[in-house]
């Protein structure tokens, strides 16, 4: 493993320099993957697998149509890789478990007796493991429970791996019956196309991701763009400029400033005026903030998270409550601005 130092604090990483993707392949020759769910993660992580000379099944219901026919799409054959989930389980040695979390506690009770001795069990998200009370995901003794989790979205996994680049990924080891299980999870991580691979905790994995995906990533990041364009269009700005101020200048400028070489970076390439309002104003959004993270990693760690989770998005009409609400996000003035926005961007 190679030992880095970030700002003091040293951790390990696993780079593809020091465990190529000859050394994967190797470990998993005599591995039947299966990729139990061709929703969100699947599709990439099945693709990526198979590029990469892997041997790969995908085990999806049927009765949801749009992935079944999404996968025929992709290359995968009825009958040949393509399976019912018991039948790709039980053909498998490895059982990436895929399916949302609310289809993770519905499926279990059918997946379970398909699990051999010896199987990996594989998940990308810690969440029905942590939070077993609430899910009945409680694995056999008798196989290896393992994690990588892609630091983005499937279409990001996929994406990048096309680039050449890979996303960066945690992994973590539950349960190691076969004593390979360290090494099987490496090699899936490098396998599905992973930059880098960090290790975590099934527990620290799903607390960290749950808090991000609520907060930085998703949640905050909405909530503050509303607020600073309601703001800007109140006090009678266009509706282009408090757009072009509030999203278009971040996203297609300023983040990738920070992506290239960090946040001090990118102040340091902005106005004076632009550095010293940010300095100013920063200690004050994250006093601002600051308690409501406290208890979202509070709600996120005692299980309050996973409950609502769990609840809304196992009822049978959660497709049409969610499409109720995206649509109300969609056709929003700030988001039908940014639609109109992006017509305009050059075209390359």
């Amino acid at each position: 493993m190679a030992k880095l130092n970030f700002g003091g604090v040293e951790e390990n990483v696993v780079t593809r320099e020091e465990f190529p993707l000859s050394k994967a392949q190797e470990i998993l020759k005599n591995e039947v993957i299966a990729i139990i769910g061709y929703g969100v993660q699947g599709p990439a992580q099945a693709m990526n697998m198979k590029d990469n000379g892997i041997n790969v099944i995908i085990g999806q219901s049927p009765d949801f149509k749009s992935d079944w026919d999404r996968a025929v799409k992709d290359g995968w054959v009825p009958g040949k890789t393509l399976f019912s989930i018991e039948e790709a389980a039980e053909k498998a040695t490895v059982i990436q478990y895929l399916v949302s979390d609310a289809a993770q506690r519905a499926v279990w009770p059918a997946l379970k007796p398909c699990l051999k001795e010896g199987d990996a069990l594989y998940f990308s998200h810690g969440f029905s493991v942590t939070y077993k009370e609430q899910t009945g995901v409680i694995p056999p003794k008798n196989v290896d429970v393992i994690l990588v989790a892609p630091k983005g979205s499937g279409t990001s996994v996929r994406r990048n791996f096309l680039a050449g680049t890979g996303i960066n990924s945690s992994y973590a080891v539950f349960q190691d019956y076969t004593g390979k299980a360290e090494q099987r999870t490496l090699a899936l991580g490098i396998a599905i196309g992973s930059g880098y691979l960090f290790p975590t905790t099934f527990e620290n994995e799903v607390f960290s991701d749950l808090t991000g995906e609520r907060g930085v990533l998703m949640g905050a990041l909405a909530g503050i763009m509303e607020a600073q364009y309601d703001v800007l269009r109140e006090n009678g700005h266009s509706p282009s400029e408090a757009f072009n101020e509030t999203v278009e200048e971040l996203t297609q400028s300023l983040i990738r400033l920070v992506d290239e070489n960090g946040m001090d970076w990118m102040y340091s390439n902005c106005s004076a005026t632009a550095q010293r309002g940010a300095l100013d104003w920063l200690p004050k959004f994250k006093e601002a903030t600051l308690p409501v993270f406290k208890d979202l990693y509070n709600k996120v760690k005692n299980g309050s998270e996973t409950k609502r989770v769990l609840e809304s998005t196992g009822t049978v009409d959660y497709k049409d409550s969610l499409g109720k609400e995206l649509k109300a996000m969609h056709e929003s003035e700030l988001w039908l601005t940014g639609a109109e926005v992006r017509k305009l961007r050059p075209h390359k």
